[in-house]
């Protein structure tokens, strides 16, 4: 198991659950939610400065959800999901970003929530951080069970647009 935080992302149309893992890389925990849209990679770029700050060494890695269907296929959700995921990896480079399977998070988080007692309006504000700690904790497990960095790696463009 490498050493270091990684950080864990769960993009939606409306907003980004954000979560961390200890330097061991044992535990996800949740950090906050961000509101998607401008400002929302400045956001992210600021969570991985405090992160680096708080642990001396930086940010190992970005795993961000990558939405598919339940037969494993890809549409418009994973196709926009990459199109973040191109943005913010050129956003943060050196620091790499990782694509990891997440279906069915946001609904194992909703009823993990509901199952706690958390209600309606509550959850929602939650939910997105609850969904990218399920992301995080299972690339983290992963890796820990096959001794391999999770998912997919997201390449960066020879030229990043500016």
């Amino acid at each position: 198991m490498r050493h270091g935080v990684r950080l864990g992302i769960d993009p939606g149309d409306a907003r980004i659950g954000v979560a961390r893992s200890d330097p061991s890389g044992f535990l996800a925990t949740p950090v906050e939610t961000v509101r998607r849209g401008k400002g929302d990679l400045r956001r992210i770029r600021a969570v991985l400065a405090e992160l680096g700050e708080e642990t001396g060494s930086g940010v190992l890695e970005v795993v961000m959800g990558l939405p598919r269907s339940l037969s494993g296929g890809e549409g418009p959700a994973a196709a926009k999901t990459r199109e973040f995921a191109d943005r913010l990896a050129t956003s943060i480079a050196p620091v790499p970003v990782r694509l990891v399977d997440e279906r069915l998070t946001t609904v194992s988080a909703e009823a993990m929530l509901r199952d706690r007692g958390t209600k309606g309006s509550k959850r929602r504000a939650v939910v997105d951080q609850a969904a990218a700690v399920l992301i995080l904790q299972h690339a983290l497990d992963s890796e820990r069970t096959t001794g391999q960095a999770p998912g997919e790696l997201v390449a960066l463009d020879e030229e990043p647009d500016v």
